[in-house]
């Protein structure tokens, strides 16, 4: 697979090793548990009785659709890299209303017209084919099943990932890590709605929201942003004598510009919600 700001090898998106629970533990409060409150309602709404969870990750959005959702909804929740689904099993535990399946979001192992609702939190961004991935989405549906997916602003939007993309840059100046270009390479709501409706979705719908992001500290969301994620495979891998530096001044310029203990940011994401027709 070709590297561009728009997809990266699949070792580059590999959350294994400390990752996992360092994302968990320094990303998820600041950056994921908001916006995944805010997908869980919107889905909750519709009262689905079958829900199939894309890129879940370590759980966070898991957890808040197993506590919004009716009690007699079921639920399926997959990701790409066994580790994050082992965080996320052991911190959520036996619940019978979920499981839990490795899969890859390019090739489904589900029948077609299963699920009531296709629900995915920041992962589109990360499909080498987007299209392909959300005729998936659309092949697993039944007819009138719904579409929810969310996906970040630019770089420019989001502080917490302009922040830690320029101080890599600026620590490796020639043929820098582009791995931020990629989370918030899907920003555009043309191309969004023109990805979504390729995949033959209908009542295609995008809100842009703004939330805050709160962290204990500016150093506690550095540790995130540095090591909770594919970034630091790629620091250690080019100049391991650089973490700790890298680390200090993303903590440094946060605090700088948005205040510490608690450190507080403003966030944009956009929100997708589609129908298969029926």
């Amino acid at each position: 697979m070709a590297q561009s700001p728009k997809s990266i090898s699949a070792s580059d998106v590999r959350f294994r090793g400390d990752i996992p629970e360092t994302y968990d533990r320094y990303l998820g409060p600041l950056l994921f548990e908001p916006y995944a409150a805010d997908l869980a309602a919107r889905v909750a709404k519709l009262e689905p009785g079958t829900v199939l969870e894309i890129a879940a990750g370590t759980g966070i959005l898991t957890r808040q659709l197993l506590a919004a959702l009716p009690k007699s909804s079921r639920l399926t929740a997959t990701d790409l890299n066994e580790p994050m689904l082992d965080v996320a099993r052991r911190k959520i535990g036996v619940d019978s209303r979920v499981t839990w399946r490795q899969a890859d979001a390019l090739d489904l192992p589900f029948e077609a017209e299963t699920f009531d609702a296709v629900v995915c939190q920041f992962g589109v961004m990360f499909f080498p084919d987007k299209v392909k991935g959300l005729r998936e989405f659309q092949r697993v549906l039944r007819p009138g099943g719904r579409l929810f997916i969310n996906l970040w602003g630019s770089l420019d939007e989001n502080p917490h990932g302009r922040i830690a993309h320029a101080v890599i840059g600026e620590t490796f100046r020639i043929d820098p890590p582009a791995f931020y270009e990629v989370p918030f390479g899907l920003h555009d709501v043309v191309e969004i709605r023109n990805v979504v409706a390729g995949a033959d979705f209908k009542e295609i719908r995008i809100d842009t929201v703004d939330l805050t992001g709160e962290s204990p500290s500016a150093a506690d969301a550095a540790i995130g942003l540095v090591r909770g994620n594919p970034c630091i495979d790629l620091i250690v891998e080019r100049g391991p004598d650089r973490l700790e530096s890298i680390q200090a001044a993303v903590s440094q310029r946060l605090a700088e510009r948005y205040g510490d203990h608690p450190l507080r940011i403003p966030m944009r994401a956009h929100v997708v919600t589609a129908v298969k027709a029926g």
